[in-house]
């Protein structure tokens, strides 16, 4: 049977149907609104579910899965995700239960969603021992061991955006300093990027400065070269703990190629000493922006693997 699958975040709501195999049968997409009245959102996400179920004919559903920016309580999923203010506490898994009666409704963060679509159907496919990243405005991770997705003790693990890399490093916004989320996030860089002289033209974000790198800018060279290098640092340090196959690196920054991968994997090399962990791969996620779709619809149709909460 068919998922209901939802991708949750602070510029965009999407939403798909998802069959067995994976395949979308049906994805659409809208820009969350900017708002500090919760139910607007709600109610936008609500009218994008309408709309995806009724363009794959109403089909039954085995359930519905979400992936949500955090913080949340889990697997209770009351989400408060840090770029969308209007919701604070919102109890999301009960009001999609509420919606849809007699359906298992879960909910996970939305990296790690990503992270099991990647290791059911993109990069570390066929491979028992992988961790999802994320690179945009923020650094999110998942982590699967085993061929299990592996939870920690509230829903948390694989935060890799707060290993600490640089100890004298910037501040990051859980209060900590040299997280790697505080180094290789995009604003993080764009911030770093102007304070060493970049001036780019009317719009300044991440999209601008991975242009201008690949035109050769020297500082937007530097910026990504830092990133890469913090990203290997962590990743080695996720691979000596945990015995990593794989490691599939998504999102806005993993789309600048060798700018980004060839100083991440110098680092790697360079820091991944011990013999089990030379063997580590890190590539390009592949699934793209359905990656979380298919690792949300994951949530219902492989429960034991992704899901071991209820």
């Amino acid at each position: 049977m068919t998922v209901l699958a939802v991708d949750i975040g602070g510029t965009k709501l999407a939403s798909a149907v998802v069959a067995p195999d994976g395949a979308l049968l049906s994805r659409a997409r809208t820009p969350t609104p900017v708002t500090r009245d919760g139910e607007e959102i709600w109610q936008a996400l609500t009218s994008l579910l309408d709309k995806v179920l009724a363009e794959a004919g109403e089909p039954d559903l085995a359930g519905v899965g979400v992936g949500c920016g955090g913080p949340m309580t889990w697997p209770g999923a009351e989400v408060s995700p840090l770029n969308m203010p209007a919701w604070r506490g919102f109890p999301l898994r009960a009001r999609l239960a509420d919606r849809h009666p007699g359906l298992p409704v879960r909910v996970h963060n939305d990296a790690v969603c990503v992270a099991i679509g990647e290791h059911r159907a993109g990069a570390g496919r066929g491979r028992a021992n992988v961790l999802g990243m994320v690179v945009s405005t923020g650094v999110g991770g998942g982590l699967i061991l085993n061929g299990r997705l592996i939870d920690g003790a509230s829903g948390n693990a694989g935060h890799i955006g707060h290993v600490v890399v640089d100890p004298d490093g910037p501040p990051c916004a859980c209060g900590g300093r040299g997280c790697l989320e505080a180094v290789a996030r995009g604003p993080g860089l764009v911030a770093w990027a102007q304070s060493q002289g970049w001036r780019p033209g009317e719009r300044v974000t991440g999209v601008e400065l991975a242009d201008d790198a690949r035109a050769g800018h020297p500082v937007a060279l530097r910026a990504l070269t830092r990133a890469g290098r913090a990203l290997g640092v962590a990743i080695a340090s996720a691979t000596h703990l945990c015995d990593l196959e794989v490691v599939a690196v998504g999102g806005g920054l993993s789309q600048t190629g060798d700018l980004l991968f060839a100083p991440l994997n110098e680092a790697l090399r360079a820091h991944a000493r011990l013999d089990f962990a030379r063997r580590v791969e890190a590539v390009p996620a592949t699934l793209g922006q359905t990656a979380g779709l298919v690792g949300a619809a994951a949530l219902i149709h492989d429960p034991d693997s992704y899901w071991h909460a209820d």
